[in-house]
């Protein structure tokens, strides 16, 4: 989709207005932080208003100090429409020659190469939004086209001219949260992916350990409302209705089942509550103003504050990877009960799938299983919070951070090692459902099975499954298998 400046009036209008600001201010030889003075610890440092475009180059340049691999590019493109939102609001002084060149890049998929640490979230994500910023000048690289180029060759390769920064723009496009808000934005998306897929791996787990439907009846959930509850019970109880005569054979095999298929909607409730309010937290910071310092639009009052402390942000990536490890491991728990004959009720060791007089040379999903729980202890070891290593930077200036780019980068990589988790899940799971038999009684389940199978057959022999797998977890990022819990 292409994004678009509107071509409202009064759009561009609040934008002169704002650029205006700025120049009356620098007209009036009023200080202006980061424009006539030095950066940070070093705003007492006075500059002439002829000096504002060196000093913007040169915080571009000296922030040029990112370490690891890059950004995967849906999230730096995430970052640079982040941005794009917070700069058109008018609160910064920004021409709207930057944003259409913000935009031009967005559109025709230039991707600035953004190593993924050294931001400690305040001021926002200074230095990998510092190679978003220098690539619309033509500095650094960028990718392009499915190849890694100088930003010059990828502008070139594009169409594009690089664009000089104006006085403040420098600083505006560095000075905030853009950076951890678009990997958030990303990591609330695939966590509610990851929930869906997950309920529906524990629908199919019931099913295949001949488990108690009753345990997620509404009136426990009326009992103790919590509304993620209530909504994952809701969907377990659609997902288990039995209809036919078949439905009389499916009684549960003991009085209860354990607490990982039992608690399941307790489990998996916990994160469908966290992605509410941290989807609300994150959606505000997304279409709110992370720069600083800001214009008063009405009046043009500069206004130096906080605004780039990705408090919110940090807060929110914390409990929601906290809480997607916990359902990797209420998958991986599910997953060790399926494969072991003293828990499985039945079940073929493995979940091996040949028949029984060659199931001593195959083994099914037991590596799968091992797989899983290495998975699991990563991602769980991932969940230390990030917001409680704030250190005093940059001259004692930035002597309280946020670590929300941390956070949210932690929340991203559970994510991804979480959706492997719960694909390995998913796929045993529907093996175990069809080795229980009788998923002609559940045709909602039978239904589910079958949208498994295109990306991980029926599993007889032994066979690398590390692809199949692969796959299956990429589509439940993609949202693929939503469509089972709506």
């Amino acid at each position: 989709t292409a994004v678009e400046l509107s071509d409202e009036p009064e759009f561009t209008a609040r934008l002169g207005r704002s650029a205006g600001h700025l120049g009356r201010a620098l007209e009036s030889g009023m200080p202006i932080y980061g424009v006539t003075t030095g950066f940070g610890g070093a705003c007492g440092v006075r500059l002439s208003p002829a000096q504002s475009r060196e000093l913007g180059e040169n915080l571009l340049r000296y922030h040029g100090i990112g370490v690891g691999i890059p950004l995967p590019v849906p999230e730096v493109r995430a970052a640079m429409l982040a941005r794009l939102v917070c700069l058109s609001r008018g609160y910064s002084g920004v021409s709207v020659p930057l944003l259409r060149q913000l935009a031009a890049l967005l559109n025709a998929g230039v991707t600035p190469v953004v190593p993924a640490c050294g931001s400690v979230g305040a001021s926002g994500d200074l230095t990998p939004m510092s190679y978003i910023a220098a690539v619309l000048c033509g500095e650094r690289e960028a990718f392009y086209q499915g190849r890694r180029m100088t930003a010059s060759e990828a502008l070139s390769a594009a169409g594009l001219e690089p664009y000089g920064m104006g006085p403040k723009e420098a600083l505006s496009m560095v000075n905030g949260t853009s950076v951890m808000t678009g990997v958030a934005l990303l990591a609330l998306r695939r966590s509610s992916s990851i929930e869906r897929a997950a309920t529906l791996a524990t629908a199919l787990s019931v099913h295949a350990i001949a488990g108690h439907p009753s345990h997620f009846h509404p009136t426990l959930s009326r009992a103790r409302p919590h509304p993620g509850q209530t909504l994952v019970a809701q969907r377990l109880a659609s997902l288990l209705v039995a209809t036919g005569e078949v439905a009389e054979s499916q009684e549960p095999a003991a009085l209860q089942d354990p607490y990982s298929f039992r608690c399941s909607p307790h489990v998996l409730g916990v994160l469908s509550d966290t992605l509410e309010w941290a989807a609300r937290w994150v959606e505000i910071e997304a279409n709110g103003v992370s720069d600083n310092p800001l214009f008063e639009p009405d009046t043009g009052e500069l206004l130096t504050g906080g605004n780039f402390y990705g408090g919110h942000v940090a807060l929110a990536m914390d409990a929601l990877k906290t809480a997607v490890a916990s359902v990797a491991d209420l998958s991986d728990r599910q997953m060790a009960q399926l494969v072991d004959v003293r828990f499985s009720r039945g079940l073929p060791l493995g979940l091996t799938g040949v028949e029984p007089a060659a199931r001593m040379l195959h083994h099914g999903f037991k590596a799968s299983q091992i797989s899983a729980s290495a998975l699991t202890a990563e991602a769980l070891k991932l969940t230390m919070p990030a917001t409680a290593f704030s250190r005093s930077t940059e001259l004692h200036n930035q002597d309280k951070v946020s670590m929300g780019t941390v956070a949210a980068r932690d929340a991203a990589a559970v994510c991804e090692l979480a959706a492997s988790v719960v694909a390995i899940h998913l796929a045993a799971a529907a093996q175990g459902a069809e080795l229980r038999g009788g998923l002609e009684s559940r045709p909602a389940l039978a239904g589910l099975v079958a949208a498994v199978r295109p990306h991980v057959p029926f599993l007889t022999e032994d066979r690398p499954l590390d692809r199949e797998i692969a796959t299956l977890a990429g589509e439940i990022l993609a949202g693929t298998f939503d469509r089972f819990t709506d």
